[in-house]
Formats: structure tokens, C-alpha cells, sequence
């Protein structure tokens, strides 16, 4: 049975359209997935773009039609959520049936061996933070990850922000010295934090560009600055506590199991962050096994949707081939 695997981040979409032997037929990449700040249809109108797209690369003319579409989504975040833009999906008619899923889930389901049970947690620290985990009898444990709202600190565009506040006290003199001052307006050729504020205020800096900051932080972080150090950290401590918290809920701390680690933050494997990660994981759960997963995301939302249409494991393995 065909399935279309569609894997929709904050910053940018990735579709593909498995054959019923999982084989890869076409595959397309599109921009970012935000509900919350577009609306349910302007959003699922531009993954329309990417899955007509993808359709199109199969060599395929007329109406998407697959027998499962499979949905790992940004901002899909309260099962409400997913019930919503399930239903806008199914209205597409590009599938038989439809499955939406947290993209959190994308991350697991990628990082999980070939003929591995479905148990594990997954934390993903892209342009935000989340957790999932899941266990064979089909228990999850789940955060709304709605940012600071329920609790949640960090991400690539958290770090940037905490990076841009320090940074700006440091200029001004209210706060400590830190070498973010000098490093975050030269990233976008300016003087001064002065400049940097004005240009970000005034969006003659994108909004979208504060990410790029997120780098910078860990590259001052890297040549020893306090400041920068001492996020880092923090963040790590974050990725921990949401991946004990999970481990926790589902009753797999005193069983080894996987903690899968992705998103781009965690997949750029920065050695303090990744080092960090790993010494506050084997205190707190020793028997947790961490993996960066560098599969793409696309390939949990291809595997996912496997699952549901009952594949067989040579299927599983031929689309599991394609993305390593």
C-alpha cells in the first residue's frame, strides 16, 4: 500500500511518496509549518505545494491519491491540535486514511533499529524543544511544548533570545562582560548590540534570522566565554530533565532504552552540549542509551505510516535504506 510521509518542522516541510514495496517514488521540500501563526488552511495549503510537488517527481499527473498519509507536524502539539489538522488533511483527499502525529514522533520512530519494538523517548531541540516516548503495549508520555507557557526553555530560538538579552546587558552595563556582545551584531556585519536591536526592531533584520544566532552562541561558547558556557549548560540540563521526566512517566528507567537526540541543535553535535547531555544522562538514567539520530525526520513520518498499512519488515528495511 502506497503512503505519502509528509515531515513539517518549524522552518521547513519534507514530503515524500513511498511505494507499496517502499520504495521512494518522489519527494519535495517546502517551508515551514506554523498553524499557530498563519491558520490551519494557509498552513495546509503550503504543504499542498510540497505534496503536489512530490507527486509530480513520481512522474504522477491528475489528483494526489495514496492509499495512508502519514503527518509528523510542528505545532501539533495538544492531541485537540491533531484532531484539527487531521481533519483538515482528510478534507485534501490525497489519502484513504490520515494519521497525524506530533513531529516529536518523527524523531523517534526514525531512531529506533530495524525490528526494534516501539520503546523509547525522543528529544528533539530544533527551532524549539520537545519530548515524546512511547512503549509496545502503546503508552506515551508527551509535553505540550507550547514554549514558556508550559514550562519550556530553550531551542534554537530560545538560545538566541537568551544570547541577544545578555548580550544587550553586557553593552548597556547592566549586566557582566560577555564576548555575545562583539560576536552577535558582527554575525550580520553591524557595529554594536545598539545596531543589532534597532536593525531586529526596525526588521531590516528578518525576524526569521534571529536562528542564525543559535550557532554564534555555541561557537563563543566554544572559545571558553562564561556566559555562553553557562547556556549551553542550561540547555543540556533542559534535554535532560524532559528526557528523565519521560522515562519516568513510562517506567523504562531501570530498563536500558534508547533516548533518541534530534533537531538541529542536537544533531550539529556540539561537544560541550552533546558531552554535557551524556554525563547528566548516565547520573540521572543510567540505563538510557543515547543516539543523535541524523536520519531525516521524514523517514519517522515514512516509517509511521508503515505501521499502519501492516508492511512487511523487507519493506521496512528497502525504505529504511534509503535515508542511511
Amino acid at each position: 500500500m502506497s503512503v505519502l510521509a509528509i515531515d513539517a518542522g518549524n522552518s521547513k516541510t519534507d514530503v515524500a511518496l513511498i511505494g507499496p514495496d517502499g520504495t521512494v517514488l518522489g519527494t519535495a521540500r517546502g517551508g515551514g509549518f506554523r498553524p499557530p501563526a498563519v491558520g490551519v488552511e494557509p498552513a495546509v495549503d503550503a504543504l499542498a505545494d510540497a505534496v503536489v510537488r512530490a507527486w509530480a517527481a513520481a512522474g504522477n499527473s491528475g489528483p494526489v491519491g495514496v492509499d495512508h498519509v502519514s503527518a509528523c507536524l510542528a505545532n501539533a502539539d495538544l492531541p485537540v491540535e491533531e484532531r484539527q489538522l487531521a481533519g483538515a488533511l482528510a478534507a485534501r483527499g490525497w489519502g484513504g486514511t490520515v494519521q497525524v502525529y506530533n513531529d516529536t514522533f518523527a524523531i523517534l520512530r526514525a531512531g529506533l533499529p530495524v525490528g526494534a519494538e516501539p520503546r523509547g523517548v525522543a528529544v528533539v531541540c530544533g527551532a524549539g524543544i520537545n519530548c515524546v516516548g512511547m512503549t509496545p503495549d502503546g503508552r506515551t508520555a508527551r509535553f505540550p511544548a507550547l514554549g514558556k507557557i508550559s514550562g519550556d526553555w530553550g531551542g534554537g530560538g530560545g538560545l538566541a533570545e537568551e544570547a541577544l538579552w545578555f548580550a544587550a546587558r553586557a553593552e548597556d552595563g547592566r549586566g557582566g562582560p560577555t564576548a555575545l556582545a562583539r560576536a552577535l551584531p558582527e554575525h550580520f556585519g553591524l557595529p554594536s548590540m545598539y545596531a543589532l536591536i534597532e536593525a531586529l526592531h526596525l526588521e531590516r533584520v528578518a525576524p526569521a534570522r534571529r536562528h542564525e544566532l543559535a550557532p554564534v552562541l555555541f561557537a563563543v561558547a566554544a572559545e571558553g566565554d562564561p556566559v555562553a558556557r553557562a547556556l549551553v549548560d542550561r540547555q543540556a540540563e533542559e534535554i535532560v530533565a524532559l528526557a528523565v521526566v519521560a522515562l519516568e512517566r513510562l517506567d523504562l528507567l531501570e530498563e536500558q532504552t534508547p533516548v533518541l537526540l534530534g533537531g538541529s541543535v542536537l544533531a550539529a553535535r556540539h561537544p560541550q552540549l552533546d558531552d554535557r547531555v551524556r554525563a547528566l544522562l548516565a547520573d540521572r538514567a543510567p540505563k538510557a542509551v543515547p543516539l543523535v539520530v541524523a536520519a531525516s525526520p521524514v523517514l519517522g513520518a515514512g516509517l509511521l505510516g508503515l505501521d499502519a498499512v501492516g508492511a512487511s519488515a523487507e519493506v521496512f528495511e528497502r525504505l529504511r535504506g534509503q535515508y542511511t
